[in-house]
């Protein structure tokens, strides 16, 4: 069942965040719906800009559909991960996404606004929601390439006000890709906690957003290696700080790399160890099993697990 990442947003605050994940083709959708299923999570399904031109957009519509009536019991939303103001009309007169997220974090701040407002004006009529983002991620993700500028909370409050955007993609430290950070001996990677509880503070009960959240496990990345992969210098955000920020505010937390990840570590160990193999469904059974394991593992993390029949009764589905 397709639900708004606002009425998602109402039920986690300040207890948990929802995962947002990536997808970009069946097998993913399906080990999407089978990990959340299998938590009992409710969840959200993006999808990205380069997913929509990987084939054709209604090809993942159309197995989203699929996927809706195959688990009925499942609870989502389905979001436009980084779209910019044309991809984010595209979305929302095509009546199929629930949640557009545009993207203008790049202009200067007054333009941000009127870009935003716009979008946010086209998707109220229809009832989706709408996600912003303020500040600047740095790393690396698709055609996503951006310096570190951590949210301004003052801005961030004259932000919210001025758009009505229903939740804010705020820059607290992380990074998209699989290379956050710097990794240095001895020394953990922190959120920027304070900004967080700032906005809390000047924004009480509004959503934030946390994008470049993969974990980016160094076991995965090893066994990559080991099976002739060359990733190095890897980093990640630890999952331990994903439910403290949940705890402030933090209702969406976005996992795109860790997928990325896993799928090539399958892939890579499967044919190393079965170099006779050829057919794609051989591969494809054990990767869609792993998946919805991460997705499970992830769920715990965010502490989204078992929440998923509190969600239904809450907004009044059967």
């Amino acid at each position: 069942m397709i639900v708004t990442t606002a009425q998602l947003f109402k039920q986690a605050y300040g207890k948990y965040a929802i995962g947002a994940y990536n997808i970009n083709n069946l097998e993913q959708t399906v080990g999407l719906f089978k990990g959340n299923i299998a938590s009992k999570a409710p969840f959200i399904i993006q999808i990205s800009k380069g997913a929509r031109k990987y084939s054709d957009k209604r090809f993942l519509e159309g197995m989203i559909r699929a996927a809706d009536q195959v688990y009925p019991e499942a609870i989502f939303a389905v979001h436009l991960d980084h779209g910019d103001e044309e991809n984010c009309y595209d979305c929302i007169k095509s009546g199929f996404y629930s949640s557009v997220m545009i993207d203008a974090s790049h202009h200067e701040f007054e333009e941000n606004i009127a870009i935003t407002k716009r979008v946010v004006d086209a998707a109220h009529v229809k009832g989706i929601s709408v996600e912003a983002e303020l500040g600047q991620l740095g790393g690396v993700e698709e055609d996503i390439v951006g310096s570190v500028k951590l949210t301004n909370p003052d801005e961030a409050k004259e932000f919210v006000k001025r758009t009505g955007c229903d939740s804010l993609a705020v820059a607290i430290g992380t990074s998209h890709g699989a290379f956050k950070f710097k990794a240095e001996p001895g020394k953990k990677f922190s959120l920027h906690f304070e900004v967080i509880e700032q906005i809390q503070k000047l924004l009480p009960g509004f959503p934030m957003v946390m994008h470049g959240s993969s974990s980016v496990p160094k076991d995965e990345v090893d066994r990559i290696n080991a099976a002739g992969g060359k990733i190095k210098d890897s980093s990640g955000v630890p999952e331990d700080q994903f439910l403290p920020a949940a705890k402030m505010g933090v209702c969406k937390v976005n996992i795109d790399t860790d997928g990325r990840l896993l799928w090539t570590r399958v892939h890579r160990e499967f044919f190393r160890d079965k170099p006779e193999k050829f057919d794609l469904r051989d591969v494809g059974v054990p990767f869609i099993e792993e998946y919805a394991k991460m997705i499970a593992h992830k769920n715990q993390v965010l502490g989204s697990a078992g929440h998923l029949d509190e969600v239904r009764a809450a907004i009044g589905k059967k």
